[in-house]
């Protein structure tokens, strides 16, 4: 593994430890040998990405404002603010719910935007910087609705569906899957409940881009399942097809969406 990956991975791994680690959880936790973990952290202290001091090994370390600035950066020169926020915002008033987007990056959902709609009582709001993992998501399997049952076997080949960190509503095998997906096509929206968190429950849809019928992304609601249950989400299917169709049409205005 050569030193960038390794960078890398480390920024990827204290995206999901806000408090920071110490130097030897992050060579054990991936498994880099603690020189090689030393000089990777001496080089982002001193290029400013990690905050931490190499004198003291029991210290830990975490990430700077300097990256997640950056991401925001991003975003903002992307259009998201001014373009997709409103969208999102909208949807989450109207549904009272966490609204979130995501973009299509490779094999990959990548999240991009949210705008929490309930402002008291329950809230759902899933840990940042956490992969989305496409079998046990709305997001995912809306996704996943959009190609074929063989492109999905290939796609999900390699997938561990016994994890340990999903709850007991994720499906625990491809054919689980696959039933999963045909419900969602049948209905129009992907949902799950306890997938995640038990007690809670999303829905989604994909973002479409015309001409060609190209799958850029998708957008869910996503709430406790006491309030988003099947009922609630056959009301809310309105309000997020209609968003996932502006955010459509508008995709053409961003570089985040032209990238795919």
């Amino acid at each position: 593994m050569s030193s960038r990956i390794r960078s890398i991975a480390i920024l990827e791994l204290l995206t999901g430890h806000p408090w920071g680690l110490k130097m030897p959880e992050i060579a054990s936790k991936l498994a880099i040998p603690l020189p090689a973990t030393t000089r990777v952290l001496s080089s982002l202290v001193a290029s400013g990405y990690i905050l931490g001091s190499l004198s003291g090994k029991e210290g830990a370390f975490r990430l700077s404002p300097k990256l997640p600035a950056l991401g925001l950066a991003f975003l903002g020169a992307t259009g998201v603010t001014d373009l997709v926020q409103p969208i999102l915002d909208d949807l989450a008033k109207k549904t009272g719910e966490l609204v979130r987007l995501a973009i299509i990056s490779g094999e990959k959902l990548t999240w991009v935007a949210e705008s929490q709609g309930a402002r008291s009582g329950l809230l759902y709001n899933p840990e940042a910087g956490k992969d989305v993992y496409l079998p046990a998501s709305a997001n995912g399997q809306a996704w996943l609705c959009c190609l074929s049952d063989d492109q999905i076997r290939r796609m999900m080949e390699h997938e561990d569906f016994a994890r340990p960190d999903v709850g007991p509503g994720a499906p625990r095998t491809i054919d689980a899957l696959l039933d999963a997906i045909s419900c969602a096509r049948e209905r129009g929206f992907a949902s799950v409940r306890d997938s995640y968190t038990i007690g809670t429950s999303a829905m989604a849809v994909a973002i479409v881009r015309q001409p060609g019928n190209v799958p850029i992304g998708t957008l869910s609601v996503a709430g406790p399942a006491m309030r988003l249950n099947e009922s609630r989400m056959r009301e809310v299917f309105p309000w997020l097809s209609a968003s996932a169709r502006e955010l459509a049409a508008s995709s053409a205005s961003s570089p985040l969406f032209s990238m795919i």
